[in-house]
């Protein structure tokens, strides 16, 4: 099945709130190798002026897969998940994630193009805290592999 041109401009529903926990982001600062202690010790973060912990930037895809999931479910997408490359990422901020968040994700489809038999899907994913006051963006492309 190849990817449908008409999911370009689709918005999804905001998905379910995510609760951004001091563990996951301990975790993940150790898994991408981050140092800053303020990713790790609550009084350090207190001490760089946070509330609690800071995330990782590369955390807002933890929160931006919560969209992304929407699209790879929808059958009307034709998106099928083993023809998929990750082509690009980008993130913009207005501020950090921090621990205690709760954050939704508004996804998007900004368009989609054929390019040598493949299908280019460009997606945004913004986030909201609780306040629905935005916290990032984040931008994605994804190859979709055509029938081989």
């Amino acid at each position: 099945m190849a990817v449908n041109p008409e999911l370009a401009g689709k918005v999804y529903p905001p998905t379910e709130p995510y609760l951004v926990g001091r563990e996951k982001i301990r975790e993940f600062a150790h898994a991408v190798q981050a140092t800053n202690p303020v990713h790790f010790d609550v009084a350090a973060a207190n001490e760089a002026g946070y509330d609690d912990l800071v995330a990782p930037p590369t955390f807002t895809i933890v929160v931006q897969q919560r969209g992304l999931d929407q699209l790879l479910a929808d059958e009307s997408a034709g998106i099928e998940l083993t023809r998929v490359v990750h082509g690009d990422q980008r993130f913009a901020f207005e501020r950090p994630i921090v621990a205690g968040d709760e954050l939704t994700v508004q996804f998007k489809v900004a368009g989609v193009r054929a390019l040598g038999g493949n299908a280019m899907v460009t997606t945004e994913a913004d986030i909201f805290d609780t306040a629905g006051e935005k916290v990032a963006a984040s931008f994605a492309t994804l190859v979709v592999g055509g029938d081989s």
